[in-house]
């Protein structure tokens, strides 16, 4: 059965980006930090279009980002998250952090409070901007899905936003040996969240370690 998922990286201290997120610092100051033990991973590298890259295939981490990864089919995320151009989108040429061709492949629901139009990239990708809110935002990306599932890609303002709503199934956290001190905690405010988490899974890998929590309503 398709569902709604995320997996998102954390420091020790649970901050999800940086203090001062911009386009200097899309992941806000020693953001990168969380996502080192990601980065060098061959299937992180193949959903990047670099087949043949990176190390460690029989690293416990890459097995489960592959895992975590397969079956998508649409992805909604924060405007934050798209890219660092604040109001009005106006003559802005801004197409993401990703370059011409993104690794998504399918279709990409961003929540901003301002009308764009469509935004067709290369290898399947079309940004669609939605205005309605996050459950809007979750609903077409489930139509364009269809039996695959819907990945919550972030951030944390996002995660936060699906977890009131209602809408998450599935959390992959992965904690990275870091610490931000400062900046998006992940769960921050949700205290009384009418939701529990029941643990499924919980992985050591050399660089990160993996909890996989189903989100139960």
């Amino acid at each position: 059965m398709a569902k709604v998922k995320c997996q998102m990286s954390i420091s020790l201290d649970g901050f999800a980006a940086g203090a001062n997120q911009g386009e200097e610092h899309p992941l806000g100051e020693g953001g990168e930090s969380l996502h080192e033990w990601l980065v060098k991973l061959p299937s992180f590298n193949e959903a990047h279009g670099r087949p043949g890259e990176g190390e460690g295939a029989d690293n416990p981490s890459d097995a489960v980002f592959r895992e975590a990864a397969q079956n998508t089919g649409a992805t909604v995320m924060g405007r934050n998250m798209f890219g660092p151009v604040r109001g009005e989108w106006g003559d802005s040429d801004w197409r993401g952090w990703w370059g011409e061709e993104p690794p998504f492949h399918s279709p990409v629901y961003v929540l901003t409070h301002h009308e764009r139009e469509p935004l067709e990239m290369q290898g399947g990708t079309t940004f669609h901007f939605v205005t309605e809110g996050v459950e809007r935002a979750v609903e077409l990306a489930r139509e364009s899905a269809g039996e695959r599932d819907v990945a919550i890609g972030g951030g944390a303002a996002t995660v936060q936003q699906c977890l009131r709503a209602g809408l998450l199934d599935e959390l992959l956290i992965n904690i990275a040996p870091a610490l931000l001190g400062d900046g998006e905690r992940l769960l921050d405010g949700l205290g009384g969240l009418d939701a529990s988490f029941e643990p499924l899974r919980a992985v050591a890998g050399p660089e990160a370690t993996h909890l996989l929590y189903r989100v139960a309503r």
